[in-house]
């Protein structure tokens, strides 16, 4: 027989207590005894007693909830950092809302709208469009970016890898392998994650006396899929007869689509074409050869972000929190960039 919700008043007069005790023992905080702890949770315990978190946020305006704005859940890195967010917030209490936009900025925008009247006490945006839709709010809500620093919003909290010094980093990994006309393969899209990459790319490139080239700089188009799109690409590129010996692909699914495309082509990788891609997800280091690439501290993302927006949630001494946060990348070598 399925148990009769007891309140929270009844838990108090079990204990002989005030319902301001059993509040206090609840959320920790505040004075009572030993013995008042141990008295109230067992009861808590014995009759499976929660706290009514829809009445509960009327009262203090917190829904205990954030939303989590991915752009495309599919992609390995995204979801590897929406799971490190979403667990850091079940560890503190909050539920999730993940919203998938699949890059679609109509999609986003009703996501923003749709939170706002969920009550959402927080939101972290990852990476997507640039243009965060605050004025489609209704409230102030706290905004933590992850890989998106947004357009006109100087005001805007963001948590960032170092792009630039991955870009020039994975460049010169593959110059100081001996390649000296290197593909840079990115897509079609200008966010700043993009821009930042492409400039390290350029500057390691220029540091090392070596002339960008025009046509080794290859986009693949944003409708595209990483893998395909890039396989495409490269196959394309060997066909046309240009001479390169490197390639810089800008995540880890490129760089696999362009090592099939050499493979496709009888072309060996380390020996005529070496590769490097971004993030260091799985396929890199199970793909034949496995793929040098750069690594992104994902736990450290994440825990960054979440504590940032907690801070934020919670209005504790938010004129002494940064607004930027950019952290170190580590370059991964394996057998496609071995000499």
């Amino acid at each position: 027989m399925a148990q009769k919700s007891i309140s929270i008043k009844e838990i108090a007069k079990m204990a002989n207590v005030s319902v301001a005790t059993v509040s206090r023992v609840i959320n920790n905080n505040g004075r009572f005894s030993k013995e008042t702890k141990e008295k109230v949770e067992a009861l808590i315990k014995e009759y499976g007693y929660t706290t009514n978190i829809a009445a509960k946020s009327l009262r203090t305006s917190k829904s205990k909830t954030i939303g989590l704005i991915v752009p495309n859940i599919d992609n390995a890195w995204f979801s590897q950092l929406a799971l490190a967010i979403e667990k850091h917030f079940f560890d503190n209490n909050y539920s999730v809302f993940i919203c998938n936009t699949s890059q679609d900025e109509k999609k986003e925008i009703a996501y923003f709208k749709s939170l706002d009247s969920k009550m959402v006490d927080g939101i972290i945006c990852i990476s997507g469009i640039e243009e965060i839709p605050t004025h489609f709010l209704s409230r102030d809500i706290p905004i933590v970016c992850i890989d998106r620093k947004p357009k006109d919003h100087s005001e805007a909290y963001y948590v960032e890898s170092n792009h630039y010094s991955g870009g020039y980093q994975a460049t010169e990994e593959l110059i100081n392998q001996g390649c000296k006309n290197i593909v840079i393969l990115s897509r079609n899209k200008s966010l700043s994650v993009n821009r930042q990459r492409l400039k390290g790319y350029l500057d390691a490139l220029k540091d090392h006396h070596l002339e960008p080239k025009e046509e080794l700089q290859i986009l693949v188009d944003a409708n595209q899929a990483n893998y395909e799109g890039a396989r495409q690409a490269i196959d394309k590129l060997i066909k046309s007869g240009i001479p390169f010996d490197g390639i810089f692909a800008t995540n880890d699914w490129r760089a696999y689509g362009a090592l099939v495309a050499l493979q496709e082509n009888n072309i060996k990788v380390p020996e005529e074409v070496k590769l490097i891609g971004f993030d260091d997800i799985f396929i890199a280091s199970t793909s034949h050869p496995s793929l040098s690439t750069i690594k992104q501290n994902t736990p450290a993302l994440a825990k960054t972000a979440c504590d940032l927006l907690l801070n934020l949630m919670n209005n504790e001494n938010t004129e002494e929190l940064q607004k930027r946060y950019i952290l170190p990348i580590e370059v991964v070598r394996r057998e496609s960039t071995a000499k």
